[in-house]
């Protein structure tokens, strides 16, 4: 059996790492964008890389970097079908593997469609865009389900006990792999020089995003890193990405989410702030959206009992597994 695993960057293609005990003996295919999680993965595991195509470079105003991406796209998803074949696709999303979900598809694959862990009230467009491709549709919150015809859920969310280790006083600030993120970087330098955050600062700012002066700034680093620096790690401050959420959490660090907005051109869409008042809620992490927010949220997680979250994925696995073993007996 062929088994591709077709994610795009960031949270995405994290959610395909995260079943690993599914396919760690069956030599996949990684297909992704190419950023730094993306590269950490090629040092290991075969993988294609596609461009980054959505729906929301239009929305943002670009129309024509949408369909300038999407026509490469298309190409090149046609090329890693035709000469890779295979048999099964196993997809978290987003628009970037659309076409080689589709291609595959259309060449006979079959196609496992899991929408993204970022979506609690309702499908994502590509959930709605692939679905009729998909022979197994999962979905990961009971409003999605309930939503997308014929999803089944597995939630994978689940409170864990914070890491027995000592933490440094260090603060880590992340814009994750896919988009910079200025506000936030600047929202965190600006806290350092008024004296909001007496840590060290270490900031990832994304590839070409802005490096202020008076703390130290990396544009990329590999996912081992990261994890490495989040073991030590006091405080996190990070997008509204799910990734950067869990990967912190899972090593009990304070966190403080930024969520991308729409409405200053930062993402597609606002689901980010769907996903920070989701997680926000459960008492998992504090929220900002200024400098004045930052600064009170900082002081309120350095209060806090540490927490922890993490995904449990075993259900999932197993589901999928006999789902898989149905389809390739002999695989």
């Amino acid at each position: 059996m062929r088994l591709c695993l077709a994610g795009s960057g960031g949270g995405h293609v994290r959610q395909l790492l995260d079943l690993e005990p599914l396919w760690r003996d069956l030599d996949p295919l990684f297909v992704t964008e190419d950023l730094a999680l993306g590269r950490s993965i090629a040092v290991d595991h075969r993988t294609r890389f596609v461009p980054h195509v959505a729906l929301g470079q239009a929305r943002l105003g670009h129309p024509l970097r949408m369909i300038g991406a999407a026509i490469r796209n298309v190409v090149d998803s046609w090329r890693i079908v035709r000469q890779e074949r295979p048999d099964l696709v196993i997809t978290t999303g987003a628009g970037s593997v659309f076409f080689v979900t589709l291609w595959a598809r259309l060449l006979g694959a079959k196609v496992i469609a899991i929408d993204s862990f970022a979506r609690f009230r309702g499908p994502s467009v590509f959930a709605r865009l692939v679905g009729p491709l998909a022979h197994v549709r999962i979905a990961q919150s009971e409003a999605v389900a309930k939503a997308w015809s014929g999803a089944q859920l597995f939630d994978p969310f689940r409170l864990a006990t914070p890491p027995a280790r000592t933490k440094r006083p260090l603060l880590f600030a992340t814009v994750g792999a896919t988009l910079p993120f200025d506000r936030l970087v600047t929202m965190v330098a600006d806290a350092k020089r008024a004296g909001a955050i007496p840590e060290e600062v270490l900031i990832q700012v994304g590839e070409g995003g802005a490096r202020p002066d008076g703390v130290e700034t990396v544009e990329s680093l590999p996912f081992e890193r990261v994890q490495a620096i989040l073991a030590e790690a006091s405080l996190v401050v990070c997008h509204g990405g799910t990734g950067s959420l869990i990967t912190a959490l899972r090593e009990g660090c304070g966190v403080v989410a930024v969520p991308r907005r729409f409405d200053r051109g930062e993402h597609y869409d606002n689901h980010q702030a769907e996903i920070v008042d989701a997680f926000a809620q459960r008492g998992l992490v504090g929220s900002a959206d200024t400098a004045d927010e930052l600064a009170a949220a900082l002081a309120e997680a350095r209060a806090r009992p540490p927490v922890a979250a993490t995904t449990d994925p075993g259900a999932l696995i197993a589901h999928l597994r006999y789902r898989i073993a149905g389809w390739f007996p002999h695989g």
